[in-house]
């Protein structure tokens, strides 16, 4: 596999080089990931996931950091920063080094099946990556096609930002709204100006009560699915422990109803909206709700908020006892209260709806550039005499 064959002629102007032409290795890192102290001022690259801190750096301005074991991942950083001994770093001579960190992130699923191998652990074989072939447009040109994913991922960022924004005032809400409540004007309520009760759980607003889950509903278990009842375009929507996991048209039964996991990712929690079919498979339960009073997307925010990993009584694969769900206490508002503070955190969920909507567009609209601007099937050099 050879990424060449993707477009054999490049544009006038274009040509191939190899990445080993192009770059220059910067020495080999002396600290180990376990140096890591974690409270310094310069960013510390590793082969893992996580970007850590370190108290002294070993590059300076433009460096791009390859993880050299597991997986092909890269990244790019403008500044001091340091990296560990499994992490090959290197600087680009006289190019754009965001146009070569964007053609080698688009390339990566090429890099991490060529390059990295070995048993057990796959390592990044540098002298064959050296060997890995470049479309290299002008100067000019890799700088404009830099400044647009800068701009794509600069949005990203900034969105990313939003959602973060969101789901801490969401967080914040949930703790003052599921416990003090909200009255009719649409103000938190405190103990100065309401009457507040003890109660197993927290101090609460008198009107409220607390209840079982198990007095509100029934906690049913789900059933096994053959794999030939799946249909990409059912209309009833199969759930399991991870959430939405395929389609069907067998249902088990018709929304409302709270999804809640049997083993594995136990802490999930799911709401499923009034009139859709569904069907639950045998790692989790769902609650169908019997008693009137309850507005079912109220008890879905408070149980998303409990934290089910102090319910497990396996030692291997996490599992929830049924007895111990019917169990839970929930602090009960008036049915209106319950709308009201259900809708609240529903207009914030939309809200993180929509940002996440709009960074998985951003997300769409970047790999699809990549595929058209880093092989000059799609040219900017418009936009550079433009500039020009």
């Amino acid at each position: 596999m050879n990424n060449e064959r993707e477009f054999k002629d490049l544009p006038e102007g274009w040509k191939w080089v190899r990445l080993g032409e192009v770059v220059i290795e910067n020495p080999k890192s002396p600290f180990k990931v376990e140096d890591c102290d974690n409270f310094g001022n310069f960013p510390f690259f590793t082969s893992g996931d996580n970007v850590l801190r370190h108290s002294h750096f070993l590059v300076d301005e433009e460096n791009l950091f390859i993880a050299t074991g597991g997986k092909a991942k890269i990244n790019y950083f403008y500044g001091k920063a340091s990296y560990s001994a499994d992490t090959y770093s290197l600087k680009v001579k006289d190019l754009n080094t965001k146009y070569i960190f964007y053609t080698l992130l688009k390339d990566i699923e090429i890099i991490d099946y060529k390059f990295f191998s070995g048993s057990g652990l796959k390592h990044l074989q540098k002298d064959d990556f050296k060997g890995l072939s470049i479309p290299l447009p002008p100067l000019p040109e890799q700088q404009k096609i830099a400044e647009i994913f800068e701009t794509i991922d600069n949005a990203i960022e900034k969105t990313d930002k939003i959602i973060e924004k969101y789901k801490r005032i969401k967080q914040g809400l949930m703790q003052d709204l599921l416990t003090k409540g909200i009255d009719e004007n649409g103000n938190i309520r405190n103990e100065k100006t309401h009457k507040f009760k003890d109660s197993p759980l927290v101090r609460i607003p008198e009107e409220w009560e607390v209840v079982r889950l198990g007095e509100m509903g029934e906690i049913i278990y789900g059933e096994r699915l053959n794999e030939y009842e799946y249909f990409e375009d059912g209309s009833s929507i199969v759930y399991g422990t991870t959430g939405i996991i395929a389609r069907t048209e067998k249902y088990i039964d018709v929304g409302e109803a709270i999804i809640l996991p049997r083993k594995g990712s136990i802490n999930n929690k799911f709401y499923v909206k009034e009139g859709q079919k569904f069907f639950v498979i045998d790692t989790a339960f769902y609650v169908k709700f019997t008693k009137t009073e309850v507005y079912v997307k109220y008890i879905y925010y408070f149980l998303h908020q409990v934290n089910f990993e102090l319910l497990n009584e396996a030692t291997g694969i996490p599992s929830l006892n049924r007895e111990n769900l019917k169990n839970i206490l929930i602090p009960l508002p008036p049915l209106p209260e319950q709308q009201r503070i259900a809708e609240i955190l529903s207009q914030i969920d939309k809200t993180i709806e929509k940002e996440e909507q709009y960074k998985e567009k951003l997300k769409r609209l970047k790999q699809g550039l990549m595929g058209d601007l880093l092989t000059g099937k799609v040219r900017v050099n418009h936009l550079v005499e433009e500039e020009e």
